[in-house]
């Protein structure tokens, strides 16, 4: 695989963008058998674009016939017995002249979540694949499990769960759910059914009259079940519901609140969720009260965004998946992530009115009692309670390895004056010149510590080949520095981060928390956490030089041995603590890619140690070499 450190002139001219992943193939010598599992990999990640007629290094060889590359292509794609599924019909495939030389350009789409597992060969447990930095990656078992899961038409919540019942129910969350419900609409007619009934109508009992039997589903037993009950073996092991609260500035208070599994009370996600909507909504001001059956009266689309991303998050989630739901609340932000991938691309999700709901029962709970909305509006709703007050846009991340999907929703300025100010003196009379979408870029890397084409489209909706060329031109005039290519391209402040950057958030976060809507006080807003980790600039010249020696290799070479590139990550990270963001501009390797294939197995291994144990996600988390106790180097020698 390679991503060429430049970007070709003639990227452009044929409608190569930024936002896409992109892999060259010479194709010398006839069609490439990795082709293929480039295919599968792209249409189960997010899509992309394949190259035949261009070497790795992004010089264009060209294609000797390519009508007959491109007959043999298609030949192929429809063979069952090669790829499980075409995604392509013929605009997708397009041959173009660069340099006088034949381009054939295969525009892959990412696969639905009906078409996934898109698999080579017979048998997708062997022959599924998917995209990271690095190329393409066969999957696990397990992930290839979940997408078969995921591609049922069967919800994921509507499965019968044998040998459980009522008396696996917490009696008192079924009475309060019931007395919601009945405050919300007093006359419906699913309240004269008894216990049993009144959960069949919500999904939470089924019957199966082909099979003759009938139970509670995994939805009933997620919402209304005793927490024992829903871990247990036979129902949903994985389960786990966290939300955490920090909001001291104390750096040794861990957290301020904390609810999780902890077996003081029936952590199903009805109790989950009331307890934690009103702690996210607590400190919000409130121009009403809420009525007895704890509805908010007259909520402001604030309390309406905060809802839904809790109530997104809970009913898109893979309770199967690793990592369990997590609702943290900081001064400055919320964060809501749940296992599972996103069942429909990135494009339909900034579109909005496009939803895939993975757990359908308990989208239909929620929605009965007021706590979510219909199909498509959620993330619109979201948005909009962001755009109220002017602060920067969520940004929804996918992760795989494990599969996570993470919402981030800073309670920050788009436009902070105290970081308008620092980058004027930063870069003077020069960042006047530039165009409003390239400050936004600036500003964007300033506060989040990085920006890229993807959220810059969060941020804009502006189309991603304009995008690309704004941060590109803010590459060339000086502002930023690009690491990885492509759909893996982050842009940093060129010379780190702003100095005085925790007053410019905390100023603009003084300005916002004025108005009607505003959420916490602003006389106590923290140093942001993403702002917060050394950056090499900062280093001391000799440790820095230490530091670029000892990373030279991998700095030069893009293929080296993943024994090698641990090897040089145990040795950057000796006697020092580095985050990602430090071994990517040392290693040229994308930041994601280190931590999903390095970082956390040499973390797991008992090789390098967090800063943070308590909180292995966090953004600026850095790590270092675990040194060998006296009597084991004692054993080597």
């Amino acid at each position: 695989m390679a991503r060429h450190p430049s970007r070709p002139s003639w990227h452009e001219l044929i409608g190569l963008h930024e936002d896409r992943d992109l892999e060259y193939k010479s194709a010398r010598g006839g069609l490439p058998g990795s082709l293929w599992e480039t295919y599968s990999a792209m249409a189960n990640t997010d899509g992309g674009t394949i190259l035949l007629g261009v070497e790795d290094d992004g010089r264009v060889s060209g294609l000797t016939d390519a009508m007959e590359m491109r007959q043999r292509f298609w030949d192929t794609v429809n063979n069952r017995g090669k790829v499980s599924t075409n995604l392509l019909s013929d605009p997708h495939v397009t041959d173009h002249d660069v340099e006088g030389r034949t381009v054939l350009a295969i525009r892959v789409p990412r696969a639905g979540r009906w078409e996934r597992p898109v698999y080579v060969g017979q048998n997708p447990l062997n022959g599924t694949y998917r995209r990271n930095f690095d190329g393409d990656y066969r999957c696990s078992q397990q992930e290839v499990g979940r997408m078969l899961a995921d591609r049922s038409e069967e919800p994921a919540d509507s499965m019968i769960l044998d040998g459980f019942g009522l008396d696996d129910l917490d009696d008192a969350s079924v009475q309060q759910y019931r007395q919601r419900f009945s405050a919300r609409t007093p006359d419906h007619p699913w309240l004269n059914e008894g216990v049993v009934g009144f959960l069949a109508k919500l999904g939470g009992w089924r019957t199966e009259r082909r099979a003759d039997r009938e139970g509670l589903t995994v939805a009933g037993m997620l919402m209304f079940g005793k927490v024992d009950a829903i871990r247990a073996i036979e129902a949903i092991p994985e389960y786990h519901v966290d939300y955490r609260e920090c909001l001291s500035d104390d750096p040794a208070v861990r957290w301020t609140d904390r609810l999780t599994v902890d077996g003081t009370w029936q952590t199903n996600l009805f109790q989950f969720y009331q307890r934690v909507i009103q702690r996210l909504s607590a400190d919000l001001k409130r121009p009403f009260q809420l009525d007895e059956g704890l509805f908010r009266l007259g909520q402001t689309v604030v309390h309406e965004a905060i809802r839904e991303a809790l109530v997104n998050g809970l009913i898109h989630a893979d309770y199967r998946g690793e990592g369990g739901v997590v609702v943290e609340k900081y001064r400055d932000r919320f964060e809501v992530s749940n296992p599972g991938t996103l069942l429909v691309s990135f494009d339909q999700l900034l579109r909005g009115g496009v939803s895939e709901c993975r757990n359908k029962a308990l989208q239909t709970m929620f929605l009965m009692i007021g706590a979510a909305e219909k199909a498509g509006s959620g993330i619109d709703k979201i948005r909009r309670g962001w755009q109220s007050q002017h602060w920067r846009l969520p940004s929804i991340q996918e992760q795989f390895q494990p599969a996570r999907v993470r919402l981030v929703m800073p309670m920050v300025s788009l436009m902070p004056d105290g970081t308008l100010a620092d980058l004027r003196r930063r870069f003077g009379a020069k960042f006047g010149k530039l165009s409003e979408d390239e400050v936004q870029a600036v500003v964007t890397a300033a506060v989040e510590g990085q920006v890229s084409n993807e959220r810059m489209r969060e941020v804009t909706n502006k189309h991603p080949a304009d995008l690309t060329r704004v941060l590109h031109a803010l590459v060339q005039k000086g502002f930023l520095t690009q690491d990885g290519q492509r759909r893996w391209a982050t842009y940093r402040l060129r010379g780190g981060h702003v100095r005085g950057m925790a007053r410019s958030a905390d100023s603009a976060a003084d300005s916002i928390h004025k108005g009607t809507d505003s959420i916490h006080k602003a006389d106590s807003i923290h140093k942001r956490s993403w702002d917060s980790s050394q950056m090499l600039e900062d280093m001391d010249a000799q440790t820095l030089a230490r530091l670029r020696q000892t990373a030279a290799l991998a700095q030069a070479h893009r293929r080296l041995s993943p024994q090698e590139t641990r090897n040089t990550i145990v040795k950057l990270c000796s006697g020092i603590y580095l985050t990602a963001f430090h071994l990517s501009e040392l290693m040229n390797r994308s930041p994601v890619s280190l931590r999903s294939r390095f970082l956390r197995p040499l973390v797991q291994e008992g090789l390098l140690r967090l800063r943070y144990p308590d909180r292995p996600n966090r953004p600026d988390q850095a790590y270092t070499a675990v040194q060998p106790r006296s009597e084991d180097r004692n054993d080597a020698c």
